[in-house]
């Protein structure tokens, strides 16, 4: 069965042009093709970037944050109680009043025991602000590193200027090791945001389900993109997407620091850097790029060209949903004081 899942799925007519063939993108020539089993790297290399994640964090975050002012609140941590604790996460945080009379008496204590374990367990569950600022630390320095690597690696590439040339020669585009190391550097991140996904600040359920649909189909974009080599076109999603995000973990670590007017600004200036990649050019120059030119080359498109497609209209239906947010934010901003 397994076999058979693997043949399909590598059916030639899903990922690639008429009449070319997986024998066609052996190496040779001097060409180079990105590999399948080449992904298998991004696992370990995940876990590097967390190793790198917990050092950056532990031996300059708090170190930044103390500078700024942050301190470290530490919190009481309540009198080990299974009865309690057992309440606590599979039936309610907040037991209403017959609840709490039900519970002293299984645990023998006063209903004012009660609540004061409860009110210490759930600020338990509340990440703290230097949490917080670590976690936003650690983004911006991804996001940050990642946009100035873009630019290098495709300022001087002519599909940085001209998106046709995306297409120019395809599929035969020889795999560049910018364009490796860029797309490993890429992939491995978003594996590590999922890996911490259970210990990282809790967010709203809509939020934590729009990260999760974010992560994942970012993952496969960029995963099925290094197959079919979409290589030129991936970096330029990439770079787009990266160039807005570091703004906003900035603005989160001022926010965080109570750094008011800081904040604002760099939140203005993510807006902006927002609506003109996100909303503007997402659509009108990648869109554009993987919807409209691919007839040009091809009057029958493959079945990647759907898939593919498919992705990138969820990932533009995530900016206008933010987007929606970033609006509301602003408009209180700037009407409201």
């Amino acid at each position: 069965v397994l076999k058979t899942l693997n043949s399909w799925f590598w059916w030639e007519n899903i990922w690639m042009p008429l009449n070319c063939t997986w024998a066609h993108f052996v190496d040779h020539d001097g060409l180079v093709f990105p590999k399948a089993h080449q992904l298998y790297a991004t696992i370990p290399y995940a876990l590097v970037l967390l190793l790198i994640r917990f050092f950056s964090e532990r031996f300059v975050a708090i170190p930044l944050a103390k500078a700024l002012g942050i301190k470290n609140v530490r919190r009481v941590k309540p009198q080990p109680n299974p009865v309690l604790e057992s309440y606590f996460r599979e039936c309610s945080k907040h037991p209403s009043q017959s609840d709490i009379q039900g519970l002293a008496k299984k645990c023998n204590c006063t209903a004012r025991l009660v609540e004061k374990w409860f009110r210490r367990r759930r600020n338990l569950e509340i990440p703290t602000v230097l949490r917080k600022f670590q976690e936003a630390f650690w983004r911006f320095s991804f996001y940050l590193t990642s946009s100035i690597a873009g630019f290098i690696f495709l300022y001087d590439k002519p599909w940085f200027y001209d998106i046709w040339q995306t297409w120019v020669g395809y599929p035969f585009q020889s795999l560049l090791p910018s364009q490796y190391w860029y797309y490993m550097g890429e992939i491995s991140f978003y594996w590590s945001l999922v890996f911490t996904l259970g210990i990282d600040n809790r967010r709203k359920a809509s939020d934590f389900l729009a990260h999760v649909v974010h992560h994942l189909a970012a993952i496969g974009l960029m995963s099925g993109s290094w197959c079919g080599n979409y290589v030129r076109l991936g970096t330029l999603v990439m770079f787009v997407h990266d160039t807005a995000d570091f703004w906003l973990e900035a603005a989160k670590m001022f926010n965080y620091a109570r750094w008011e007017k800081t904040c604002n600004v760099l939140f203005f200036l993510f807006a902006v850097a927002f609506f003109i990649t996100r909303i503007i050019l997402f659509p009108c120059w990648i869109l554009r790029a993987t919807l409209y030119q691919p007839t040009y080359y091809s009057t029958t498109p493959v079945i990647a060209y759907f898939l593919f497609n498919g992705m990138l209209l969820i990932l533009q239906g995530l900016h206008l949903y933010w987007g929606y947010l970033i609006f509301k934010i602003l408009k209180r901003f700037i009407f409201l004081k």
